[in-house]
């Protein structure tokens, strides 16, 4: 009831005007009012009404200003808020680029000697490709190649290598290899020999033996040697999914790189474009020679010869049995501790 009259009393006029045309229409039906009642009775109802339409008017003005002074306020505040949200979608590219240059300072991770190996035997069991740069390749015979090679045999793919060792015909390369690995260390290293020119001559002999003996048996080997004239101290190791950079120290520690990071991709470039400017060794003339599981002396002694790295003169049998030797029975020189 008290809601009825609240409404009652709001729009009392527009009651009223109802009521009295209400009124009027009925006593019209049946009552011959004269014309002044009429006329009376809709100028009444017409002030009523307009007094109806100046009260909703009055009314609506006030409401329309604080429309207007709301939409007002919210244009402000809309376009604090766009320069806000500019300043946040900033603040979001300071932050990506931020994120982005924390992520790039780990693209390299640090590992000690000891996790050398391990990283090395994982990226063995699931590599499709290596790329080698290094010394001699000593390590490159002990373990990557067979290893590798097995792998791949066992599951039936391709492998692809590519090695980069110091040329075995440049006794300057040579030695200045020996007198920089025994300046390291005078103590023999994993093999149990120290490092001498005739040394490193035939363990760089070695594994090109290696490299086409391993050919000949394994059709889906790949592999591609360069010869260098140039020494480097370090050893790079690529494999499908990181790539390990590694001194001549065992002991010491190592950079790794994954695959998924920038620097992978530079280290790869690098490596081709070095191979590519190293003497290659046609490996694909090593066909003409039928190596035997166990080769002869005059079976090396011809493939060296058909590759253009033909033996010393000075070598004896004796010297082609020790490079045949560490060919196919390599000692490991980063044994396991």
């Amino acid at each position: 009831m008290t809601r009825f009259a609240i409404w009652l009393g709001k729009n009392a006029d527009a009651v009223i005007a109802l009521v009295l045309a209400v009124v009027v229409a009925v006593l019209g039906l049946g009552v011959e009012l004269g014309d002044g009642v009429v006329e009376s009775a809709i100028l009444l109802v017409m002030g009523l009404l307009s007094s109806a339409l100046l009260r909703d008017r009055s009314r609506r003005e006030p409401v329309e200003a604080e429309v207007r002074d709301v939409l007002l306020g919210s244009s402000h505040t809309l376009a604090g808020l766009s320069e806000r949200l500019s300043h946040i979608e900033r603040f979001e590219g300071v932050v990506a680029d931020t994120k982005r240059a924390l992520d790039e300072t780990t693209a390299v991770r640090i590992i000690d000697g000891a996790q050398v190996e391990p990283v090395l035997a994982a990226a063995r069991r699931t590599t499709d490709r290596w790329v080698f740069k290094g010394g001699t390749g000593t390590y490159i015979r002990a373990k990557t190649l067979p290893e590798c090679v097995a792998t791949a045999r066992r599951e039936r793919r391709t492998l692809l290598f590519r090695l980069e060792i110091i040329d075995p015909t440049d006794t300057e390369v040579c030695d200045t290899y020996a007198r920089h690995r025994r300046s390291v260390s005078e103590d023999p290293d994993g093999t149990g020999e120290p490092w001498t020119l005739d040394r490193t001559r035939k363990e760089s002999y070695a594994t090109i033996l290696a490299a086409c003996w391993n050919r000949q048996r394994f059709n889906m080997l790949d592999i591609d040697i360069g010869l260098s004239s140039v020494m480097t101290t370090l050893r790079w190791d690529l494999s499908a999914g990181c790539v390990v950079i590694t001194r001549d120290d065992p002991r010491g520690p190592a950079l790794v790189v994954d695959s998924e990071k920038f620097y992978y991709g530079w280290c790869s470039a690098e490596l081709q474009n070095s191979l590519d400017q190293a003497r290659r060794v046609p490996i694909e003339q090593a066909r003409a020679v039928e190596l035997s599981d166990e080769p002869t002396v005059d079976e090396v002694r011809r493939l060296f010869t058909a590759l253009g790295v033909a033996l010393p003169g000075t070598y004896g049998d004796r010297d082609v049995v020790d490079i045949t030797r560490r060919a196919l029975r390599p000692r490991n020189p980063f044994p396991t501790p």
